[in-house]
């Protein structure tokens, strides 16, 4: 009798695994691919969003995480979710701007106030618009946004930064496009395209003189170990998508999807209360690393920047009005 208790306990949990092992492999697959450190905040709510979903629709879907570019090259990721390659990534504003310049305003330096601005921007009528439009020619759904945080200039060497003019042969990486390139020409610098994880050794080296990120991105890939000064230029309040394949979320149910833009709420809440709190107190932790922490003339910088939007051509492009009604906003 023993054996047989012991025959049907086994048969049972082979069962039981079988029917866990099929629910897994019926379940819809969606990855994750982004470039953020795994210290970040943006990857930490990517971490929450997989949870999320997992415990809204267990069994309809599974998430996988990949930060770090460990899946997909930076700036590949793009493409790949409109192959059908990839579910789902943190899309930038400029890697619309790339297929879609009328909204290259989205991705202008200086465009956005703060974080409130942005927040009510994005959320309100204007974003709506905009991530219709970027569903209908891209093949792309924005489900949330989030708050990458304000980029700043991190130098390797300091120097006295009050204008563009004393940034002039300043070697900067900064991710690749037009958008960047006439945003670091604004800057002063010499714009460099690079991909994330090749910073911290191009800088190093020497390869380049610098980089622009968010302070707690500059902190959480360890930046501060190669530079010596953070400029506090502001010169960019940006925000990134929970973006998601088309063809993927149109598999999905109503029900699945509001559960998806649920969870992305909550994580991008998440991401955001975090990075906020966290940038108040970066300036004293650089400071404490032995970097130099300076101000320069901001209003310099958004003159150069604006006017090298104009003379580059890429303002001529941007959609009429559009401008003014993300200022108007308050």
């Amino acid at each position: 009798m023993p054996k047989r208790r012991n025959l049907i306990a086994q048969t049972l949990l082979v069962a039981g695994l079988t029917l866990g092992s099929n629910a897994w492999s019926q379940a819809l697959q969606m990855r994750i691919s982004h470039a953020a450190a795994e210290t970040d905040w943006l990857h930490k709510s990517m971490m929450m969003f997989k949870e999320k979903v997992e415990a809204a629709l267990p069994g309809q879907v599974a998430v996988q995480v990949h930060g770090a570019s460990s899946l997909f090259r930076q700036g590949t990721e793009v493409p790949a979710l409109q192959r059908g390659n990839l579910e789902m990534s943190t899309m930038t504003t400029f890697e619309v701007e790339q297929q879609m310049p009328e909204y290259g305003i989205m991705s202008a330096g200086y465009i956005f106030r703060d974080y409130d601005h942005l927040a009510k921007v994005m959320r309100g009528p204007i974003g709506k618009a905009y991530y219709d439009a970027v569903a209908a020619k891209m093949g792309i759904q924005i489900i949330e946004v989030s708050y990458l945080g304000t980029r700043q200039l991190n130098l390797r060497e300091a120097r006295d930064v009050k204008t563009p003019a004393d940034l002039a042969g300043v070697k900067l990486r900064m991710p690749g496009g037009p958008g960047w390139l006439a945003l670091g020409k604004g800057l002063g610098v010499s714009p460099t395209p690079m991909a994330m994880p090749e910073v911290y050794l191009a800088i190093k080296t020497g390869a380049v003189d610098g980089q622009d990120n968010p302070l707690s991105l500059t902190k959480n890939n360890n930046l501060h170990e190669v530079t010596k000064q953070i400029t506090l230029t502001s010169h960019l309040v940006q925000p990134v998508f929970y973006a998601v394949a088309k063809p993927f979320w149109d598999k999905l149910s109503p029900a699945q999807q509001e559960a998806l833009r649920k969870a992305a709420r909550e994580s991008s809440k998440f991401n955001d209360d975090n990075r906020i709190a966290e940038e108040k107190e970066l300036g004293d932790f650089f400071v404490k690393a032995g970097l130099k922490v300076t101000t320069p003339d901001v209003a310099a910088f958004r003159a150069s920047v604006d006017k090298q939007y104009q003379e580059s051509g890429l303002a001529a492009k941007w959609k009429p009005g559009l401008k003014e009604q993300i200022q108007a906003v308050k």
